[in-house]
């Protein structure tokens, strides 16, 4: 093993998921690294804004939440494609998983009294949604990464991973690539843990980072993990038209309206309980219904008005939205109402694991977005995913320090299985920065954004889906003759972009055939010729194993149920 640097755990990923693994492996007593493409406060967790959820009952408007409420409204809002045991396990933890970043240092918003301040958010029986402004994951990644800091934990920053290393089938290790040089190197670990975030960037409108490629998710796929429920992306009904940055679900839980060319507030038209507090999914495809039918504004997108607000309010606890609404629509809205159209924005399928992170290959865990626990189901809840970090970060995190302290593993990556993998990583490539004659990644980029967009979007069928199927394989052949712009070694962006693609592709086309295959409405899943959520058939999650020739081969597995029985999502 000389040369191969080796740990205890492996956390590929610096987002929040990431840093709550490490910090509870750290305090387990194993030795921890994590690697990361980006430095960690740089890491998508910080652009989340609305907030955080937990029963805590600090609203003084609200009467008593209770944990099981929030559990209640998490399954409701999943259209009952959650397992409902974890998503009970996400509601439990709750509270003292946000009382812990409390008193870690994280600098939430306050009632007058001094409790953390609560905020409604679509979908909840109770306004539970503890928030920092509208800078909420700004200050948890903040505060993690100070914890990090605080104990030493090793960081390998600007490292992209390339691959997972397996040997008989168990998780050894990882070779990556260092961004500033184009060094690579093995890295050996008894547990490797990802949590690398979404993959919004297969689409074209979204509100995700660019490093948002789901490079981890498909690396896990390719080391032999299953993914789980990928047809269900969430489009988010409010980001900034034009550009699709995020205006958090915070505008509508501080009494936001959405309004249409008309000059009308619509959402009684589509939950006339909740109006623009209904899930994200409903409001999402009123929005684009609006649009199609006529009714939004030219170049298609409606308004988010909150001038009835005020400018105290507005600047207090919405201060971050009115900025970007200035700086990059023009738009003051203490003045006049924030253009919006809805955009993608979060992945509830992902790499499948349990309620511990354990993935179906040994030695392999995952937690956060790039994870798929089930606790979203067909629909994630607002605030229900930074708590998702939190809550699954530290359960993966106990069990990646007890599977190492285990001694269960101690040959799982020898020298020459990690060895044979840096160097068939270094001959692919190294040949792909000597191909001068071949397309580049760019073109074969955007149209998988486009095919993605125009045919997976918020509305489906059939047709569609299988033309996406068709272009996404089309696509994948195109990518085998892919060639770099340049070949030098340090800060290739292009190499990077090029080897995230092959990635990018084989989740786009998981996605567009799970979307192809599921033959029903549920959640963010919305087949315009199924029009109908099917108990009876598709209560189920749909699997996808990479097959021979790297073709994803579907099974589907049943829900977990705890007693809450399906019933008809109105709102």
């Amino acid at each position: 093993m000389s040369g191969i640097s080796r740990h205890d755990v492996l956390i590929a990923g610096g987002g929040l998921a990431g840093l709550r693994a490490a910090v509870q492996v750290h305090d387990a007593g194993r030795s921890v690294a994590v690697v990361s493409k980006v430095y960690p406060i740089r890491s998508h967790s910080g652009a989340a804004q609305g907030g955080v959820n937990a029963s805590l009952g600090n609203h003084p408007d609200g009467g008593d939440d209770s944990w099981e409420g929030h559990a209640f409204d998490t399954i409701k809002g999943s259209d009952y494609l959650a397992d409902q045991p974890r998503a009970e396990i996400l509601a439990q933890d709750a509270p003292v998983r946000v009382l812990e970043m409390e008193h870690w240092g994280a600098y939430f918003s306050r009632f007058p009294d001094g409790r953390i301040a609560q905020r409604p958010f679509g979908g909840a029986g109770f306004p539970r949604t503890c928030y920092a402004a509208d800078r909420t994951g700004h200050q948890l990644l903040h505060t993690l990464w100070e914890q990090c800091l605080k104990r030493g934990i090793t960081f390998l920053d600007e490292w992209f991973v390339t691959r997972i290393v397996t040997h008989d089938g168990r998780a050894g290790g990882v070779v990556a690539l260092h961004v500033p040089t184009g060094e690579l190197r093995a890295f050996a670990a008894d547990v490797v843990l990802i949590a690398g975030g979404g993959y919004g960037r297969v689409f074209a409108k979204t509100t995700n980072a660019y490093i948002n490629t789901g490079s981890l998710t498909a690396a896990a796929y390719r080391a032999g993990a299953r993914l789980e429920d990928m047809e269900f992306i969430q489009f988010h009904p409010t980001t900034l038209y034009g550009t699709n940055i995020l205006m958090t679900e915070g505008v509508r839980g501080e009494g936001g309206y959405l309004v249409n060319a008309e000059g009308k507030r619509f959402m009684d038209r589509y939950a006339p309980s909740v109006l623009e507090l209904a899930p994200r999914d409903i409001v999402a495809r009123a929005i684009q219904t609006e649009v199609d039918e006529g009714r939004g504004f030219e170049g298609g997108y409606v308004q988010l008005d909150i001038r009835h607000l005020g400018g105290d309010v507005i600047k207090e606890k919405l201060p971050g939205i009115r900025q970007i609404a200035m700086d990059f629509a023009g738009v003051d809205p203490i003045e006049e109402p924030i253009p919006v159209q809805p955009g993608q924005h979060y992945s509830m399928g992902g790499v499948s694991c349990d309620e511990n992170g354990e993935t179906d290959v040994p030695g392999l865990l995952a937690a956060g977005e790039c994870s798929c626990v089930s606790v979203h189901g067909a629909n994630r809840l607002g605030g229900n995913s930074l708590l998702e970090t939190l809550v699954f970060g530290k359960r993966a995190g106990d069990r990646a320090a007890e599977i190492a302290g285990a001694g269960g593993a101690p040959d799982a990556s020898p020298a020459d299985a990690l060895a044979d993998a840096l160097a068939e990583e270094r001959g692919a490539v190294e040949a792909l920065r000597k191909r001068t004659d071949g397309e580049r990644q760019i073109e074969i980029r955007r149209d998988m954004q486009r095919t993605m967009t125009e045919k997976v979007g918020l509305f489906r069928d059939g047709a569609r889906c299988v033309d996406a199927v068709r272009e996404i394989a089309r696509l994948r052949t195109r990518y085998r003759r892919v060639a770099l712009g340049s070949g030098h070694a340090a800060f290739n962006y292009d190499l990077i972009d090029t080897l995230e693609l092959r990635g990018m592709l084989e989740l786009a086309e998981i996605t567009a055939l799970g979307a192809l295959v599921r033959q029903e409405s549920r959640g963010s899943h919305w087949r315009t010729d199924h029009p109908k959520r099917d108990d009876t058939n598709w209560l189920k999650h749909t699997m996808a194993t990479r097959g021979k020739g790297g073709q994803p081969v579907i099974d589907y597995e049943d829900v977990v149920m705890a007693g809450y029985e399906p019933t008809e999502r109105t709102y």
